[in-house]
Order: C-alpha cells, then structure tokens, then sequence
C-alpha cells in the first residue's frame, strides 16, 4: 500500500502539485559559441503576481506585527513590512521552477549549472520577470564507426630473468638505508633542499625532498633529464644547478614554458642494503611459504600490470581512430576543468592496476605537464564513448562500484569502506563511474576489433617522481597512500624511500 492510500495530506498535497499551473514563459536562446548558449528568460506578469499571492498567504496567518496578535495584522502592512523577504522568495522559487520548465521543454544537453549572478536578479515592481544565463552544452557530432577496427595488441611472457629483475627491485623497498661511504650512485636516497629562482628571484623553496638517484626525475611541472649525471658523486654539502623548463601544463599559470634555474643543496646520501632473502623476511613481508610462491606472487603483479600497459596501448590506438576527423570544438570552461578530472580517473584506474605509489605518481606528473596537449583529446574521447554508452545503454551498476572499490582497497591496504568514503568525500565518485562505463564501452569496442599481436616493449624503472612543483601551486595530492600492485599486494611496509 502506498503512503497516498494511508496519508490523507500526502495524497492532497500530491494532487495540489499536479494541478500547478505552467509558467508563462517567454525563451530566447543565442548560440555564442558551438558548445555554448546564452539563454533570456522572461515569466508573464500574471505568474509573477500569483507567486507573491502565495507568498503572502502562506506568510500572513504567521507573520508578526508589532501592535497585532500575530496573524491579524491588514495585508497591505504585512505586503508593505516583508515586502523584500517575499520578493526574494519568490525570486527563488520563481527561478527553480522557470529554470525546471526551460529544462525540461527545450532540449540543452547541459553539461553544467546555469551561470548567472543572483544577486542581479530582481522581482520588478510592474511587468514581467527577466532574468538570463549562460549554459556548456554537449558538442554536436557524428559517432565515428567503431566497429571491427585493425588494431595492434602488445603481448609479452614474462621469463624467470625478468622476475628475478623484477624481485631484485621489490627487495630495493624493503632494504635498509644506511649512509653512503663517498659520492652518490644509482639508486641511492639522497635528501635535499631545492630552490627554484627565475630572473634572479627565489619563486619556490623546498627543504628536505627526498628522491632517488634515477636517470630523470619526475615533478608536477617539470622533468628534469639527466637526474643521475647532475647528481653523481655528490656528497654532503655539495651543491648541484640545473636550468629547467616549466611545462605547459603547470598550476602556476604565469610561469608556464618559463626557464627557471633548480638547485640541489644535498644534505644526506643514503644507499641501500639489501635485506636476506629468508623464511624471516618471507614471513614479515606476507606470510610467503618459500621462495617460489613469492616469485609466483612477483610474476602475477607483473603479468597484471603488463595488462593495464596493454590495455593503456589498445585505448591509444582507440582514442585514435576515434579522434580521426574530430575537428568539433568544445566548451573552453570545460577544457579548463578536464585537466584535474582526467588526473582522478587516470589515478583511479593506476590504483586498480596495482602501480605502486611512486609509479602512480609520475603518471601523474605527465598528466599535468602534458595537459594542454592532452585535455581535448581527453575529452572529445570522452564524449564519443559516453554518446556510443547511450545508444547501447551501458551504464555503472552498483555491483560495478562494488568491486571496482574493493579492487582499489585491495591494493592500497585499506579499507572497502574507508575507500568508499575517502571517494565520496573527495567528490570522486563521478570519475570512478566515468572510469566504469568508458572501460566497458572499450571493451565492446575490442570486442568487435581485429588484432594483430605484436611485442610488448619493456619500460625501464628510470625515473624519481615526487609530488611538488617547481614554480608553486601545489595542491593536495590525489595520489593514495598505496602499496606495491598484483599479488604481492601482501608485502607490506616497504622502506621508508618516496
């Protein structure tokens, strides 16, 4: 039984609501922009005047008058004393219910809030109500063909020599670090303070970052080539310069493409030693029987993680042939939005993988530096998927949530739970959803692709990232406190090294 057939009021106010008569309305609709539209509003009179009815209605049974017992003051004194409460009431509510109207008869394909100042709009003494706003709308284009594409898919077994690599670098993170007899080498740890001037004049200051001794070293705004030559040798004290490029895709929007000059004061060097391979050490490190489950556990983390390197190669190729001819333009207040949206799925999808969080963190680092380049190519892939989830009804059921969280807390070592509310609180259940619809629609596509197998190239562990920015701007990190991805998700606390 519903509560209409129980609840008397409920079923009155239900029927009230169906009878509320339209808006008069009056729609003028500009297309400043392909993706943009300017939209003037205008509400009869006759609306107007029967929303303030109402709201003195409503108001004078209650209202209280100094002189009067509260509900029987003259209407013309309670119109004349809440005058400007009621008109901001009814601005509101003529707003909500004219802004629903125009949404629902005209076709927008909004992809945000009406932009407009409140505070602007006014109820008029006489005639109608205007007011006006500015709205994103979807682009307009053609969905491109998408079945039975020729692509390439990467493949690769791994051989017992790549997981004895693989294992010599997990056993890195769980190494001791002690201090370095002489000047620094690969791999070592070393502490340091950076400080960044252009033309002259100190911009950013960062004391005691520490980073590994790579062949590059990835920051938000910057990469610096040639990391493990700047720094060879150096020991406490020395001080080492470099001229870098800040990139394009830099926070720090004034600085972008500016050449500043980087200075590394080091004030420890650390290299690692490597712990014994025992039953002690298998047993801190999860409970491993031997040896040989321990290299098993290596080999599926890396066989994982060959999967997401294919799957990133196979959306490439995708992303591509989608993009042929996608000359549409876009909303320029979007494109500015994208950046940070396309860094939360790309970390969301790196967290399922399994990367650790210094791999999370360079992809990261590329993501911002490349994102001028990258964000229309991002987002008009977005919009051809989400047109071709449409047309075949491909959604994120809540099953998908489900185990797309339990994935991630599987990796990071946490919590489903704690995962799920460290999401919502960051606002980014919307890009978990995007991440889940977009990989199935990718997956239709593969499914109806052709393949040709080809090598899957290695990828070399050359590079440091750290999460701060050269020319400032630095914002709260979106990158998880995670572990090391795949089956040897198990290995816990790894050496204290960024």
């Amino acid at each position: 039984m519903s509560s209409k057939d129980t609840d008397p009021n409920a079923e009155q106010e239900s029927a009230e609501a169906k009878e509320k008569p339209k808006l008069t309305l009056e729609v003028k609709i500009d297309k400043p922009g392909a993706c943009q539209r300017h939209v003037t509003v205008t509400v009869a009179r006759e609306d107007v005047e029967r929303y303030l009815t109402e709201a003195f209605d409503e108001l004078k049974p209650k209202a209280e008058v100094p002189g009067f017992r509260p509900g029987r003051a003259p209407r013309k004194l309670v119109e004349s004393r809440f005058r400007d409460q009621v008109n901001d009431q009814v601005k509101g509510s003529l707003l909500m219910d004219s802004l629903s109207q125009v949404s629902d008869e005209y076709e927008f394909s909004a992809i945000s809030e009406p932009d407009f100042d409140l505070d602007a709009v006014s109820i008029p003494e006489d005639g109608p109500f205007t007011f006006e706003f500015d709205v994103e709308v979807r682009p307009e284009f053609e969905v491109p063909a998408w079945d039975g594409l020729q692509l390439e898919r990467p493949t690769r077994e791994y051989t017992d020599e790549d997981v004895e690599r693989h294992l010599a670098r997990l056993l890195e993170r769980y190494g001791k670090l002690v201090p370095r007899d002489g000047g620094a080498e690969p791999n070592d740890v070393l502490t340091v303070d950076i400080e960044v001037t252009h033309d002259g004049k100190v911009i950013a200051a960062h004391p005691g970052v520490r980073v590994t001794l790579q062949p590059n070293l990835s920051l938000r705004d910057a990469t610096i080539s040639g990391f493990d030559k700047l720094l060879a040798g150096a020991t406490h004290g020395d001080t080492r310069e470099a001229q870098v490029a800040i990139s394009e895709g830099a926070e720090h929007e004034a600085m972008r493409g500016q050449e500043v000059t980087v200075r590394f004061k080091i004030e420890e060097v650390r290299q690692v030693e490597l712990p014994k391979l025992n039953q002690a050490f298998l047993d801190s490190i999860g409970g491993f029987e031997d040896e040989d489950e321990l290299r098993e556990a290596v080999r599926r983390e890396m066989e994982r993680q060959a999967g997401f390197a294919q799957q990133r190669q196979l959306r490439k190729q995708i992303t591509a042939a989608l993009l042929r001819g996608a000359d549409w333009e876009l909303p320029p207040a979007l494109v500015r939005r994208q950046a940070k949206r396309e860094l939360e799925r790309m970390v969301l999808e790196l967290q399922s993988a399994g990367f650790s969080v210094e791999m999370i963190q360079k992809y990261a680092n590329e993501i911002r530096q490349n994102s001028v380049r990258s964000t229309e190519a991002a987002l008009k892939e977005h919009f051809i998927l989400e047109r071709i989830a449409e047309d075949r009804e491909i959604d994120a059921a809540p099953a998908d949530y489900d185990a797309e969280v339990e994935l991630i807390a599987e990796q990071t070592g946490d919590s489903a739970r704690r995962v799920r509310s460290r999401l919502e609180k960051r606002g980014q259940m919307d890009a978990l959803r995007n991440q889940i619809i977009e990989r199935k629609v990718i997956e239709l596509i593969c499914s109806q692709a052709h393949f040709t197998d080809i090598p899957l190239p290695t990828t070399a562990d050359d590079t440091c990232a750290v999460d701060l920015a050269l020319a400032g701007g630095h914002d709260a990190s979106e990158i998880p406190e995670a572990k090391h991805g795949g089956e040897a998700e198990e290995l816990r606390e790894p050496i204290d090294r960024p």
